[in-house]
This record gives C-alpha cells, structure tokens and sequence, in this order.
C-alpha cells in the first residue's frame, strides 16, 4: 500500500459526507418547522388564556363587587362569649 485511498473509498468517502449533510439538512428543516409550529400554538394559547381573563373580568362586572368577596380581603374572627371570658381571667 502506498498510502492512497483506492478511487472507490474515496467516491465512498465522498457518498457518505454527502448523505449525512443531507440528513442533518433535513433534520435541521424538521426542527426548525417543530419550532415554529410550537410557537404558533404558545402564542394561540396565549391569546385564548387573555380571551377567559376578559371573559372572566366581564362576568364579574355583571354581577358586581359585593356578590364575591376579594380572595385577598381578611376573613373576620367573630370573638364568642367563651373567648372573651379567657381573656379576662
């Protein structure tokens, strides 16, 4: 052997770069469309989530303020009879 590649490893050599860059070509095409699909349905569900929060912000102003209690307002402690009594022993 002289150090060179017979003519048939080289063409060889040369088939397979050829179809690995087309399989990472169409590799990269696929994710690249998975991407932007991905991003399309995040930014519609996005949209949707906005549509409920109007839609839930709309239905609230109907029915008015004092129908539902603001989840952050303190709940009172009604004091008893009971209580007062410990107190003051």
């Amino acid at each position: 052997m002289d150090g060179h590649e017979p003519e048939d490893a080289k063409q060889s050599t040369a088939d397979m770069t050829t179809f690995v860059q087309n399989l990472l070509q169409q590799m990269q095409s696929r994710f690249q469309g998975m991407s932007e699909k991905i991003l399309t349905k995040i930014d519609e569900m996005g949209s949707r989530i906005d549509e409920l929060e109007r839609s839930i912000n709309d239905l609230k102003a109907e029915v008015g303020p004092e129908s539902s209690p603001s989840p952050l307002a303190p709940s009172k402690v009604v004091a008893t009879d009971e209580s007062k009594a410990e107190g003051s022993a």
